[in-house]
């Protein structure tokens, strides 16, 4: 079926960022994937390609695009070259739409430049050792000074994507006890100079997948954060969150169904190379049934997140398509991926072959942005159940 979501403007984006894929990090992504890291410099080059500024409103130097079709075209080149661009995807992906959408004029003035080179590096921090999901539960607090001038933040932060090169981390601490009738009240959204003092980072956690995206930990010991740098009203935090969380999830969803494409296109080019008992192991009856079941798989998740880019850019996409389109993606891919690797036999079991790292990098997808258990319970709420 063809594909009527992208315009031309959409694909002359995709074919430059193609190009800079194929010259700039695939050549060295083995480098990076040994070392967990992306190079500090390397989101200079992102600033200088545009890729920081496409949502950045043209007063402040950027683009001004207003579809989330750019971002989701990012997506889709770097799961086709099982390559990744680091912490860089939350700093554009979800960082940025906060301060932009609420963020003072003052706030936008200081930051928006430093978010368009790449000298300003954003992270958001939610997550805590004992909080995953249920953020109203978190303990990280943020008083206020009593001249006023400054909030004292206290606590930690865990699984923080781009945490260890971050400049600038969206932190949500409690600032006022919740009321009796409603715990989310009470959470407050500080933008944090990691310079600041008392702020540090503690280990550069070591996980399955997602190699190159550095996240970390983060410790909070009276760290003073000027009234300037609180996101929005204070207390308020939670509605914030809340009002993003239907972008990150599609996210999520985009990137599980570009996963899946690819892993196809690579089990496809594996089988038709690879030969078993004198002939391509394409050419078996069991690969082409698994293949062709993995296709229909990526077209009906192709379907999905195309019909929920379409909502997001109308400002019509609900918490619960959102979750719909998030629970469906991740479990199709997970299996499309599965299946794929199978399909290379012992050599889809090395990490010098794209589709293991796409296994393992698929996998969180049914974990964070919010698990697959908590998705069904907002799809469940939304019919009345």
């Amino acid at each position: 079926m063809k594909r009527e979501v992208y315009s031309e403007e959409h694909e002359d984006y995709r074919s430059m960022i193609r190009s800079f894929v194929e010259s700039e990090v695939s050549p060295v992504y083995d480098e990076w994937f040994e070392k967990g890291l992306v190079p500090r410099d390397f989101y200079y080059k992102l600033g200088e390609l545009g890729i920081f500024g496409a949502e950045i409103p043209e007063e402040y130097g950027g683009e001004g695009l207003t579809s989330y079709k750019f971002q989701a075209i990012l997506t889709e080149e770097l799961a086709r070259a099982a390559v990744s661009f680091g912490g860089s995807s939350v700093h554009v992906g979800l960082c940025l739409p906060y301060i932009r959408d609420i963020g003072n004029e003052e706030q936008k003035k200081r930051w928006f430049p430093g978010m368009l080179s790449g000298e300003i590096m954003f992270a958001i921090a939610m997550t805590e050792p004992g909080t995953g999901s249920d953020l109203a539960g978190m303990r990280t607090t943020a008083k206020l000074s009593e001249d006023g001038t400054h909030y004292v933040l206290n606590g930690s932060k865990t699984f923080i994507t781009g945490g260890v090169h971050a400049d600038r981390v969206i932190v949500c601490a409690r600032t006022s006890a919740p009321k009796e009738d409603d715990r989310r009240f009470g959470i407050s959204l500080l933008v944090v100079d990691t310079k600041l003092e008392g702020y540090s980072v503690g280990r550069k956690l070591d996980k399955l997948g997602l190699r190159c995206s550095d996240t970390a930990e983060l410790n909070f010991t009276d760290v003073k954060v000027p009234v300037e740098d609180i996101l929005g009203e204070a207390n308020q935090g939670f509605n914030y969150l809340g009002q993003n969380l239907p972008r990150e999830r599609l996210g999520i969803a985009v990137s599980a169904y570009a996963q899946a494409k690819a892993a196809v296109r690579f089990a496809v080019q594996y089988t038709k190379d690879r030969t078993v008992f004198g002939k391509p192991v394409s050419s078996f009856q069991n690969t082409k049934f698994e293949l062709a079941a993995c296709q229909a798989d990526v077209d009906a998740m192709e379907a999905v997140v195309d019909r929920a880019m379409e909502a997001h850019d109308l400002d019509e996409l609900s918490a619960a398509d959102a979750a719909k389109a998030k629970l469906f993606c991740t479990d199709a891919a997970a299996r499309v991926i599965d299946r794929c690797l199978q399909l290379h036999g012992g050599y889809g079991y090395i990490n010098e072959y794209p589709i293991a790292r796409l296994y393992a990098d698929n996998r969180v997808g049914r974990i964070y942005g919010g698990t697959s258990e908590v998705m069904k319970m907002i799809i469940a709420k939304d019919m009345g159940l």
